[in-house]
């Protein structure tokens, strides 16, 4: 990197940190947010662009040895050429993906629709597969997860269900689970031991800030019902669920988790922001280059992204390549995701550096 993209980048960071500084800001939760998730990808540039000068000062060290006339001095300056070499090809390589144009949803929390597919009780079993699955992973990486909504499957799982994951970097990560998840196995209820497959849909939504979305309050229908499920006595008596639609483009979404009718309504207008905050990022983004809409076109739900083999004991990724493609499928379950979503991730950036030249 040249010295004055380098101070660019520093002077950014300076401005960033002095912001975050103001009392005024500091009062402003939302600004906060959006300064803190800035600054801490300025400053992971910034990390980038240091670990490379430090290990080409090590090489240039390293050849200056080699240039000396004691022979013991050279060959230890040789020995340690192959491991700085390496490590700089690689931080390199990090800083060259480091300086790629990031999505800026990528460091909000997601909110997470799964529904049952094709498959009656056994997808909604899947379903439910799927939600503990996110949950194991979720607390794996320090994450919150809390449930808006959802209605439970005849037989047990979900026939949906919609949670947020809260987090740093949480839809960096989760949008590679946008798609159509097929299960192949044998049912509980299945006398012939016939394989079965049906499937799960999920989508992915980065959580929008109240800056983000003008909602006004003439363009909502709201409604009031009683919550059905859990909750004994509670959901009986009280008119404590909400459902609230957009008007203007018929979003509808219902929130029926919590106790009080106040908290559901906060929660269910969290849900709308963030449904209209990503119709409004597609619609942007089918105006631009085809590179930025195939990269949109991961959310949707008709792809077949997965398949969770239960009796080979393979989870198959077929957005993947090679070794990366299958895994063995009880630690994912497990919330084990880590290394798929870094491989996915990876290819992604590998592609979009390609693509840059």
């Amino acid at each position: 990197m040249d010295a004055a993209r380098y101070d660019a980048i520093r002077a950014r960071h300076d401005v960033l940190a002095t912001a975050l500084a103001d009392p005024e800001i500091a009062t402003d939760p939302s600004k906060m947010a959006v300064l803190g998730r800035e600054i801490a990808a300025v400053r992971a540039t910034l990390d980038a662009v240091e670990a490379v000068e430090a290990l080409r000062r090590e090489r240039d060290d390293l050849a200056e040895l080699a240039a000396s006339d004691d022979a013991e001095i050279v060959a230890l300056a040789d020995a340690d050429r192959p491991r700085v070499e390496a490590a700089l090809a690689e931080a390199e390589a990090a800083l060259r993906l480091n300086l790629i144009p990031q999505d800026p949803a990528d460091a909000r929390d997601a909110i997470v629709e799964v529904r049952a597919g094709t498959g009656g009780d056994e997808a909604a079993l899947f379903a439910g597969d799927l939600v503990r699955m996110y949950e194991r992973y979720a607390a794996r990486q320090g994450w919150r997860v809390e449930v808006f909504d959802a209605a439970e499957g005849n037989a047990g799982g979900f026939k949906e269900i919609v949670f947020a994951v809260k987090g740093t970097g949480v839809f960096g990560a989760m949008k590679y689970e946008r798609g159509v998840h097929r299960v192949q196995r044998v049912p509980a209820t299945e006398s012939q031991g016939r394989l079965h497959t049906s499937a799960a849909t999920v989508a992915v939504l980065p959580e929008a800030e109240a800056a983000d979305v003008t909602i006004r309050p003439e363009d909502l229908r709201i409604d009031v019902y009683r919550a059905s499920g859990a909750g004994g006595q509670h959901v009986n008596r009280t008119e404590s669920a909400v459902r609230i639609t957009h008007l203007p483009t018929n979003t509808v979404v219902t929130c029926q988790d919590e106790r009080s009718q106040h908290q559901n309504r906060e929660k269910a207008m969290r849900f709308l922001r963030a449904r209209l905050y990503e119709a409004e990022q597609e619609r942007l983004a089918a105006e631009r280059a085809a590179e930025r809409r195939e990269q949109v076109s991961t959310g949707d739900r008709s792809a077949k992204i997965r398949t969770y083999h239960f009796p080979q004991d393979r989870f198959t990724d077929h957005r993947l390549e090679g070794d990366a493609k299958n895994h063995p499928l009880r630690p994912v379950l497990d919330g084990d995701l880590a290394p798929v979503l870094e491989a996915l991730r990876t290819q992604e950036a590998e592609r979009r550096v390609a693509e840059a030249g």
